[in-house]
């Protein structure tokens, strides 16, 4: 069975579709699952990619929706917040191939959020901090045989993914703790913080097919990544910083002591389209569209040992799409550069902050010599305006903490890859 190579000229242009960036992705996604490297014409590469991403989004007009912990705009907090962090989306990746085969191996992290708004605005309530971390260990192979003009090439493969993470929020004002009996407080001490520590993992599995016309340099992939189960979610809930007689007194259950809890859930599952072909001598047209079943993560609780439910993760997600669209230009022998445009439908309904994202993605890749490529991109996005506010899932309501509203705000990223072929 014979192989096919993508011409030299071509195969620089290619390059630009690993030029994206992962931006502001809907749920708590990150960098996502990528598989491009399997498609390296070369027997044997490595892959080195970093992302740093700097969403601005602010939180604005905040009201404290939810008194009972004492009414947090009446006691100074604040009506506007810094909710997003910078955070680093790293990727390391090594293929091989061996006539018709190729198989690669990949460390990812997929998945992660890092909101830290603090603990003096009027939000507070429902959050003060949330940090979620993921590390991906995945194996993907392929087999490829003579199909008409092209080739079809079977992708299997299957990946292990541990995450962990902590959110923190305000059960009761300290103000309100610290106010004398005779002024409705309780004259006790307490940062008035509660923190939810969890761990899980899982295995999961992904799936798909490609063709490919090398002369053409058109490739078309359809991949579907299953679902990863965390079927034991553990952790604690860390009340220390709320006094104990509030627990003795049954004003808040649990002050002052670490409750164990356990509870489960999924990351969702994605099917995801990606298309490119040469269009004219040096030049690509690529695109891709991609569905991630985030609807499924609506409210996660978790439990005591005894089965009565402690806390809970408010998320309330609706499916997210992911549209991508662009073109690549090989300049020279050494230089070749791309630009796309991405949508991304922002998976928040009524509660939460996660609208939709539009960004603009250029960048080139430069190669010293046939074994080396290096590659460098730059991202400029808009984070659309929305509300948040309280709503129902499965009766319950959810985001009745507060309320607030957020403008169009701005995220941008850097992207920088290094890919050694032998």
């Amino acid at each position: 069975m014979r192989r096919k190579y993508i011409a030299k000229g071509i195969l620089a242009v290619a390059a630009g579709l690993s030029l994206q960036s992962p931006v502001m992705a809907g749920g708590i996604e990150r960098g996502g699952y990528n598989i491009d490297l399997l498609f390296d014409p070369s027997p044997a590469a490595v892959e080195s990619t970093a992302t740093f991403v700097m969403p601005k989004r602010k939180l604005k007009n905040v009201t404290d929706t939810d008194p009972r912990d004492g009414n947090l705009n009446l006691l100074g907090y604040s009506s506007t917040a810094d909710d997003s962090e910078n955070y680093w989306s790293p990727r390391i990746g090594a293929k091989l191939g061996y006539q018709d085969f190729d198989c690669m191996i990949d460390y990812s992290q997929p998945y992660g959020a890092h909101s830290d708004p603090g603990a003096r605005w009027a939000g507070a309530a429902q959050n003060v901090e949330t940090k979620i971390n993921s590390d991906n260990y995945a194996a993907t192979c392929s087999y490829r045989f003579d199909a008409g003009p092209g080739q079809l090439r079977v992708i299997g493969g299957g990946s292990y993914l541990q995450m962990d993470g902590f959110k923190e929020r305000l059960v009761l004002a300290p103000e309100i703790l610290a106010a004398p009996r005779a002024l409705g407080g309780f004259g006790l001490s307490g940062s008035g913080v509660g923190r939810l520590d969890l761990e899980g993992d899982g295995w999961g599995w992904r799936a798909g097919l490609a063709y490919e016309i090398p002369e053409y340099a058109m490739r078309a992939s359809l991949v579907y990544y299953s679902q990863v189960k965390l079927d034991n979610v553990t952790g604690n809930v860390d009340l220390t910083h709320l006094p104990g007689a509030l627990g003795a007194l049954g004003l808040v259950p649990g002050a002052g002591t670490i409750i164990p809890v356990s509870g489960s859930t999924a990351m969702p599952d994605a099917l995801e389209l990606k298309l490119q072909s040469g269009i004219a001598p040096d030049w690509l047209a690529f695109g891709s569209v991609k569905w991630t079943d985030w609807s499924q993560l609506q409210r996660i609780p978790f439990y005591t040992a005894s089965g009565v439910e402690v806390t809970a993760l408010d998320l309330a997600y609706r499916d997210g799409w992911t549209v991508t669209a662009g073109v690549g230009h090989k300049f020279n022998e050494q230089w070749s550069g791309a630009m796309s445009v991405t949508w991304d439908r922002g998976t928040s309904q009524e509660y939460g902050s996660q609208s939709d994202t539009w960004a603009l993605t250029a960048g080139v890749a430069y190669s010293p010599n046939k074994n080396v490529e290096i590659r460098l991109a730059g991202v400029v996005g808009i984070l659309t305006s929305g509300n948040s506010s309280a709503m129902s899932v499965g009766g319950v309501p959810v985001g009745d903490e507060a309320s607030y509203s957020y403008g169009s705000d701005v995220v941008t990223a850097l992207n920088t890859s290094l890919k050694v072929k032998f």
